[in-house]
């Protein structure tokens, strides 16, 4: 039997409890900061490299606007003087059965950016909405 690597069209995520379709999530990135030093008295004639800090990328969630479903933009007005609603994210992606098989577990996000879709008179298209958040961590767990 061949193995295929995973396809990526079927996830889900969830947001507080709340799970929402989504058409597209982008900015699953993590990366960790090089430190580089060297003391006088070392042998070696080049500098080591220690990990650092790490940095996480924006996430950024795409979705069809529907009439109603305000979600986006209740959680955006939760900013109030320098405080704001965050929230624990799940993303999975999901096998043929819809099971998690891949998960992102992301700390304490909250939107820095509520995106309305371009309106175009002569488009065939959906109306497509974004949030971009800010978070503080991201782990990756990939199933056996």
């Amino acid at each position: 039997m061949a193995t295929y690597p995973l396809p990526k069209f079927h996830f889900l995520v969830d947001w507080g409890g709340t799970r929402l379709s989504f058409t597209e999530v982008t900015g699953l990135n993590t990366e960790t900061d090089v430190i580089e030093y060297r003391d006088g008295a070392s042998p070696e004639f080049h500098k080591i490299k220690m990990p650092g800090l790490q940095k996480f990328s924006n996430i950024t969630l795409k979705r069809g606007t529907f009439k109603g479903d305000n979600d986006f933009f209740k959680w955006w007005n939760t900013v109030a003087l320098n405080t704001i609603e965050r929230r624990d994210l799940t993303i999975s992606l999901l096998n043929e059965q819809h099971q998690p098989v891949v998960v992102w577990k992301v700390k304490q996000a909250w939107p820095n950016k509520v995106m309305s879709g371009d309106l175009k008179a002569d488009a065939s298209e959906v109306l497509i909405e974004s949030i971009e958040l800010v978070h503080e961590g991201l782990t990756i767990q990939n199933g056996d």
